[in-house]
């Protein structure tokens, strides 16, 4: 209920990451920027627009962020997602400001004070609205939300007005925000209305569009020609290479792998060992009382963690039934519930109101205009105390109260009442609890992790249900350290007897291994399909040789991995895209026998199925086949089918032409043009959509080829 507290903890990476939101949303492909290989000087971690960014400056910049979230967790211990976010936000602020805003610059774009204003506060943009929406569930924070629950204007503004400290750089930051966005929008909006359409290329679209041709088709396909009737040379695989080259061009560096798993699972004697010590624990569970059990769980569970929930028969997780008749005390398990043996004790059955409704007062221990400690808890305690007697003594009302005492200001103009709500509601427990196992009139103290709530029960449903406490003891399933040694020594043995990639895959074979591969690995990722975390291994296969093998151990597996290509940036040399380039030498092979074919089995055909009948195959007939069509019923895709049928005169039969899937000749049989429209408006709007649609991003690559951007965060990291 404290929206400060909330946006405090949000902005331990918001401000300062989420300063550029639009523009790196919009520029995210720009954003992705390529990697090189392991070489070039260690003191630069990247380069943009020609311009080195200096390793020291650019860390100093990240220390800089990660000592803010420092002091706001009020803890040293930064994960390793949020350091990758913060290098990846430094990175993308050098790329916004020598790629992107110079643009800004030179087109002499800018945000005035007003527009400012007005879509910060009169009518706050998006990017405001999200800063200000809780992302568990959804909606705007209470303290700022209107009764329908969106952004309350007047209280947003109030809360302007009144930011300091850190509310007043959290305030700055979603300015910034709003700054970015305007010129990102205004940059977009300048390249989509660059964009012309001409009438020539409106008339061409209709007609694409509009014109209707039936043909008829005669097509050997390739696979339908043995690989064995063509004979491909090494000349042939290098002419095709050659000849085709701008097919094999690589944009950033990567790399791929294969790898073999050695799974670290509990052995079936590790689950019975496991088992047997849950049916202990189960049988201990009994023996205790409820007094006992926080600290009986806390013994035994995982982690020394205490779990105790209450649950309905809609969320029941005991499948024996039994549970809603059973006596309080009751132990069930222990069950074999995938990761763990966990064991049930039934300690309480509550009766709940299906519905209650309530109000509030907050005594709490922040203070929610500075966001700073008002008060301690025993302190919140006392002035409860004293205003309960107050009310009951009826030396003042609960609505002046409400008004003049409680730290919740997102209720107070609703004399505290949150109105009627059911337990599906996500108020904390013990605030909704009091309303839901309350009885009318009540009012009680209620601690929370917010303060004490002085809370009015103003009336309950006169349905209610039942709720099950159950404690809850879980038991990892987990592999032996024995189990854990062997499976070691299994990894270790292969990686060692299998060092070279040869040996590699005759192993995998050999043993029936299950193989996995990830491809495309750049410099800078930090994982591989199905790990989460495989920095090290990335950065590993980044200065490996193609064809090494080595040995990684993560929490649940090993892996024995093989470096099996290394793609450069740039034209991909001949043997890292040999299979592809084999298979388009192949194809131009059998495409010159079908000519030949064509040549001599259907000389003197002059129909469509003539020539169909000499070289055995089915004629393909398309009825109402578009020019901007590309899948023909009989052939699949093959744009140069449906080029040829667009620009041949009709009754005319092609000469044999070399298509995507075979050698073809068609006819255009009839051809049906619809009426020329009175003005081709409608075509023009159309098209001119289709490219706006692409050219923000078309824009934004043409400034990163022209930047040439490169990211070696990867190699420090």
């Amino acid at each position: 209920m404290n929206i400060l507290e909330s946006i405090r903890k949000r902005t331990a990476l918001l401000v300062g990451i989420v300063g550029l939101a639009l523009v790196i949303f919009i520029l995210e492909s720009l954003l992705g920027s390529g990697s090189t290989i392991f070489t070039g000087d260690v003191n630069t971690v990247g380069v943009v627009a020609g311009k080195k960014i200096d390793r020291n400056e650019f860390y100093a910049k990240v220390e800089g962020q990660l000592n803010m979230i420092r002091q706001k967790k009020q803890s040293n211990d930064i994960d390793d997602e949020t350091r990758r976010q913060v290098v990846d936000y430094i990175f993308q602020a050098y790329i916004s400001d020598n790629v992107i805003k110079p643009q800004y610059a030179k087109l002499g774009l800018s945000v005035s004070e007003d527009e400012l204003y007005e879509n910060m506060i009169i009518n706050p943009a998006q990017t405001v609205v999200q800063r200000l929406t809780d992302p568990n569930s959804g909606k705007v924070y209470e303290q700022l939300a209107a009764p329908d629950g969106s952004l309350d204007k007047n209280k947003f503004r109030q809360f302007v007005s009144g930011a300091s400290g850190e509310m007043e750089l959290f305030v700055k930051q979603m300015e910034e925000d709003v700054t970015n966005t305007r010129l990102a929008e205004k940059y977009a909006m300048l390249v989509r209305k660059a964009i012309y359409v001409t009438n020539a290329e409106a008339k061409q679209m209709y007609a694409m569009q509009n014109t209707k041709l039936n043909v008829s088709i005669a097509m050997k396909r390739y696979d339908e020609v043995s690989d064995s009737l063509v004979k491909v040379s090494e000349e042939d695989i290098k002419k095709y290479y050659n000849e085709n080259k701008h097919k094999y061009v690589n944009d950033e560096t990567n790399r791929k792998i294969e790898y073999v798993a050695f799974n670290i699972v509990p052995s079936e004697s590790d689950i019975a060992a496991i088992e047997k010590d849950a049916q202990r624990v189960a049988e201990g569970f009994k023996n205790k009382t409820t007094a006992e059990d926080s600290a009986y769980i806390m013994m035994e569970s995982e982690n020394g963690s205490i779990t105790i929930q209450d649950f309905t028969k809609k969320n029941m997780i005991i499948k024996d039934s039994t549970v809603y008749t059973d006596a309080v005390g009751t132990v069930y398990g222990p069950y074999n519930e995938g990761a763990y043996f966990k064991v049930y004790k039934l300690q309480k059955v509550n009766t709940l109101a299906d519905s209650a409704k309530v109000r509030h007062i907050l005594i709490g221990t922040m203070d929610m205009k500075t966001n700073q400690p008002k008060r301690s808890m025993e302190a919140a305690k006392k002035t409860a105390d004293s205003l309960i007697a107050l009310i009951k003594d009826k030396k003042v009302t609960f609505d002046t109260l409400v008004k003049t005492m409680s730290d919740d200001l997102g209720s107070i103009e609703k004399g505290g009442d949150y109105g009627w709500f059911t337990e599906d509601i996500g108020f904390v427990e013990p605030f909704k609890n009091a309303g839901l196992m309350g009885v009318k009139g009540n009012i009680t103290p209620v601690e929370t992790q917010f303060g004490i709530h002085i809370i009015e029960v103003l009336d309950v449903s006169s349905t209610s249900h039942k709720s099950y406490r159950l404690a809850q003891i879980f038991k990892p399933i987990a592999p032996s350290e024995e189990t854990n040694k062997n499976i070691f020594n299994e990894a270790k043995q292969f990686a060692g007897e299998n060092s070279s990639a040869d040996a590699f895959d005759k192993a995998v074979e050999a043993k029936k291994l299950s193989k996995r591969i990830a491809d495309n690995l750049k410099e800078n990722d930090y994982t591989i399909p199905g790990m989460q975390s495989a920095r090290d291994l990335v950065r590993w296969v980044f200065t490996a040789k193609k064809g090494e093998v080595n040995l990684f151990t993560y929490n649940d597996k090993h892996l024995v991995v093989k470096v099996s290509s290394i793609k450069e940036k740039g034209f991909l040399p001949l043997e890292d895209v040999r299979d592809e380039v084999v298979i388009g030498a192949t194809e131009k092979k059998k495409a010159e026998y079908i000519l030949n074919e064509f040549k001599t089995k259907a000389a003197g055909a002059t129909s469509v199925e003539d020539i169909a009948s000499k070289l055995a195959v089915e004629v393909v007939k398309q009825e109402n086949l578009t020019p901007e069509s590309r899948n023909i019923m009989g052939i699949g895709i093959d744009n140069v089918v449906t080029g040829t049928a667009a620009g041949i005169k009709q009754g005319i039969v092609s000469k044999p032409l070399v298509g995507d899937m075979g050698v073809f000749v068609l006819k255009v049989n009839s051809a049906e043009a619809a009426p020329a429209p009175s003005d081709y408006k409608a075509q023009k709007m159309q098209l001119e959509q289709m490219i706006a649609y692409k050219a923000d991003g078309d824009a934004y690559n043409a400034l990163k080829q022209k930047a040439n951007i490169e990211n070696y965060t990867g190699r420090f990291e």
